[in-house]
């Protein structure tokens, strides 16, 4: 049985404590530990964003490559709901395979994160016309996310029809 969309957002929420935890830790490190890091944020675009991609993106992806994956099976989250994540024969996903999906399932996350840098840059200026199609982008994407994964018959978020994969429950 596919796992409902309200049942995928509660797993999700659970793993976003695991997630709050970490990103709060590397708020204090950042603040009282090793304040010189954040110059790393007020200089070049591109080191700023890739800073943050560093330590921000780059782990939570990690963590959901590793615990989603055929190593270890579920995130916390995916335990505590009783979901899994599997390919279309069933079974666990690959290292490879998860890290297609993440890469996908994360997407607008990034790409949120690369306009918020913009936008930040930007100060008083007037808004390039290219950052509202990526904003467009971003939400059109997230609002598919959802409505696919309440909408299809399995239950499937687009980024799952992509790679696919189904999220059950156990």
């Amino acid at each position: 049985m596919n796992a409902t969309f309200l049942l995928r957002l509660k797993a999700f929420l659970f793993d976003y404590i695991i997630i709050l935890c970490y990103l709060i830790i590397l708020f204090f490190i950042n603040i009282f530990l090793f304040p010189s890091l954040q110059e790393f944020f007020t200089g070049s675009i591109i080191v700023a964003q890739l800073t943050g991609f560093i330590m921000v993106t780059l782990p939570v992806s990690i963590y959901f490559i590793i615990t989603d994956s055929s190593i270890v099976g579920q995130s916390f989250g995916k335990r505590r709901t009783g979901i899994r994540i599997i390919n279309k024969n069933g079974a666990p996903l690959s290292i490879i395979h998860v890290t297609f999906r993440t890469i996908l399932k994360f997407l607008p996350w990034e790409l949120s994160h690369f306009l918020v840098y913009r936008l930040i840059y930007l100060g008083e200026s007037q808004v390039p016309t290219r950052y509202y199609i990526i904003g467009g982008i971003i939400y059109g994407l997230i609002f598919t996310y959802i409505f696919t994964a309440i909408f299809t018959k399995k239950k499937q978020a687009l980024y799952d029809i992509i790679a696919k994969t189904e999220v059950i429950k156990e």
